[in-house]
């Protein structure tokens, strides 16, 4: 049915590293925004749904309609087939797609999701303007993007800051922006949607205790020395491997911190086709 996608620019990867963040994520902590809009009956896409945990949570609160989970890539689909068996939802479904290229005719869906994606592919404002033509009339496109320069942390680190601009140089070497939060309104605007449509708001993800730390520092440290970013960082000589290996080791160093803080914005829009 669907098509493997050559459009995406996602610079990570989808190594344990990385996955181990995403399945993390729920409907609750990263879509919000978007769950007192969902009725029993509709039918909805999430767009870029990676290990399927937001999906599967999405289809819990459709028990009457139906979620279809859109990814480029096979191998993380089977994870989210995992995920739905193992919690038994049974109105869900998992397809390979591209979301500049989503193989369903025009007004397919009630909701049409999409978390963290629209910043990986090079044309933005093509993805939402897909999104919004699966979209039914009166239904609603939602999309959550991180605003990555927002990303804070205390004490404040030489090395996670030299992360930060590494960060940012290497996403956009690969059609990403980083800074997508901040450009949302605008971009649904240029796909399409009135200014009396769109409805903002931003979330937010802090992390401080003791566990939070551990786990948010960890999959970092391990996702600057093991994850396509890497290969990516070092192949296109923005850094080397010791330096990445000296930016693994100021994640550690930061976590175990106790006063250690860490916090970040996201852009949200909620846009009625």
């Amino acid at each position: 049915m669907a098509q493997k996608s050559t459009s995406t620019a996602y610079v990570s990867g989808h190594q344990e590293s990385v996955l181990r963040s995403h399945s993390w994520r729920t409907a609750a902590n990263s879509a919000g925004y978007l769950l007192d809009s969902l009725l029993p009956h509709m039918q909805i896409l999430d767009v870029g749904c990676g290990p399927g945990t937001i999906t599967a949570d999405l289809a819990v609160l459709v028990p009457n309609g139906h979620v279809t989970g859109l990814d480029s890539t096979s191998g993380v689909l089977d994870q989210a087939r995992a995920t739905a068996n193992e919690r038994n939802i049974k109105n869900i479904e998992f397809v390979e797609g591209d979301i500049l290229k989503l193989d369903y005719p025009d007004d397919s869906f009630d909701v049409v999701h999409a978390h963290q994606v629209v910043q990986h592919v090079p044309d933005h404002v093509g993805a939402l303007r897909e999104m919004r033509r699966v979209c039914r009339p009166g239904g609603l496109v939602a999309c959550r993007e991180l605003d990555f320069s927002t990303m804070t942390f205390y004490p404040e680190d030489h090395g996670l800051g030299e992360w930060k601009e590494l960060w940012l140089r290497v996403a956009r070497a690969h059609g990403s922006e980083p800074d997508a939060g901040r450009r949302l309104k605008a971009w649904a605007h240029e796909a399409g949607f009135d200014w009396s449509t769109i409805t903002t708001t931003t979330g937010s993800w802090c992390y401080s205790t003791r566990e939070e730390r551990a786990w948010w520092s960890g999959l970092w440290a391990d996702r600057t020395v093991a994850s396509s970013f890497a290969k990516n960082a070092v192949d296109g000589e923005h850094a080397t491997e010791a330096d990445l290996a000296r930016i693994r080791q100021a994640w550690l160093t930061w976590g175990a911190q106790e006063d250690a803080w860490y916090g970040d914005v996201h852009g949200q829009i909620l846009c009625r086709v």
